[in-house]
């Protein structure tokens, strides 16, 4: 779907360190409840992603940020793409989708050979968005994210 106004993936940047942590406290705190690990990797986003070797996206529309996604590094070759987010007054314009697809090629441009993803099962519209992109379902190992009770990976190579 086009839009008026075009979505715009920038990456994360210092003066930026705010947008993922109120995006993604405003999701949790509508379907679950912020954890420990949450608190500390959104209170420092640079220390906890980025210095570890991940990378932080944020969605733009119309010169607002709306939306966030990061590549967490796992491995060498293993990434988690999480702290995925979208404003609920952005709801609707493909923000989800575009740092999706943006993950993703960004994945597979850096050599990145698989993605993985939690997630709970009650978010319908996230896990049918993650299927059609040719994430499936894998063995979910317990303890990492209360909230999660689904876990996925794609293969990149």
């Amino acid at each position: 779907m086009k839009h008026a106004h075009p979505i715009e993936i920038i990456p994360f940047s210092d003066d930026l360190k705010d947008p993922i942590k109120i995006l993604n406290y405003e999701w949790l705190e509508k379907y679950f409840r912020i954890e420990e690990g949450d608190r500390i990797s959104l209170s420092d986003p640079k220390k906890e992603i980025i210095d570890k070797g991940g990378f932080i996206f944020y969605a733009k529309l119309e010169g607002e940020i709306v939306g966030t996604a990061s590549l967490l590094k796992k491995t060498k070759s293993v990434f988690e793409l999480g702290k995925m987010a979208v404003s609920g007054k952005a709801q609707g314009h493909g923000i989800g989708t575009a740092l999706l697809e943006y993950c993703i090629r960004f994945a597979e441009e850096q050599s990145i050979e698989k993605l993985i993803l939690y997630s709970n099962t009650k978010l319908q519209s996230a896990i049918h968005l993650y299927k059609k992109y040719g994430f499936r379902e894998i063995l979910l190992e317990p303890g990492l994210y209360e909230r999660a009770d689904i876990k996925m990976e794609k293969q990149l190579v």
